[in-house]
């Protein structure tokens, strides 16, 4: 695999996922779909001109989005992947530390997917405000990306529960459920208004 996912072509990417190992899993394709979506919003930004006063502005917010997320399809298939090793190497792990290291792993695992859940939801709030001030003709595509940016967020919650299976109370679950909630509620609105 090359260093950065971003270093491989799209067909490359789609090889990397469809193969037999555990990573790259769920992490890095809703960082990488959520990167597109953010892309979608620069763009339709871009292309409003004076239709929108503020696009030069929901175009620059957008770009960082956009790279932000981009930058997290790595940082959580390390994360990942250093928690499947904690794991992996358990029966090396003194036993009184043992259920603590591997707590602690996949803690860290679920950091990346969280900040997944926070962006998504900026970009579908950003996606919405597109929908609403766009040209019209350019309204599906914000809609689009607000969908993408919502179903990322809902996958990554299920993530950050996932890898925070040992503390169903953990305010970070809670957090990333708001934040999909949240991230949904902003699609249906682009879609509605």
């Amino acid at each position: 695999m090359a260093s950065s996912f971003l270093d491989l072509s799209v067909a490359e990417f789609l090889n990397e996922v469809a193969a037999a190992r555990r990573s790259p899993g769920g992490g890095p394709v809703l960082a990488l779909t959520l990167a597109m979506a953010a892309g979608l919003v620069a763009m339709v930004a871009r292309a409003s001109g004076r239709d929108w006063v503020d696009a030069a502005g929901a175009a620059a917010e957008a770009d960082s989005l956009q790279r932000r997320a981009a930058s997290l399809a790595d940082r959580d298939a390390e994360a990942f992947e250093r928690a499947l090793a904690t794991l992996d190497a358990a029966d090396a792990i003194e036993p009184e530390r043992r259920d603590a290291e591997i707590g602690r792993a996949f803690a860290d695992a679920a950091e990346p997917p969280l900040e997944i859940g926070e962006v998504a939801r900026d970009v579908a709030r950003l996606a919405a405000e597109a929908a609403v001030r766009t040209d019209q003709r350019l309204r599906p595509d914000a809609i689009a990306a607000a969908t993408l940016a919502a179903a990322v967020a809902t996958g990554a919650a299920e993530l950050v529960a996932v890898n925070l299976t040992v503390k169903s109370t953990d305010e970070r679950v809670t957090r990333a459920r708001e934040m999909a909630e949240d991230a949904d509620r902003a699609a249906r609105f682009a879609a509605l208004n």
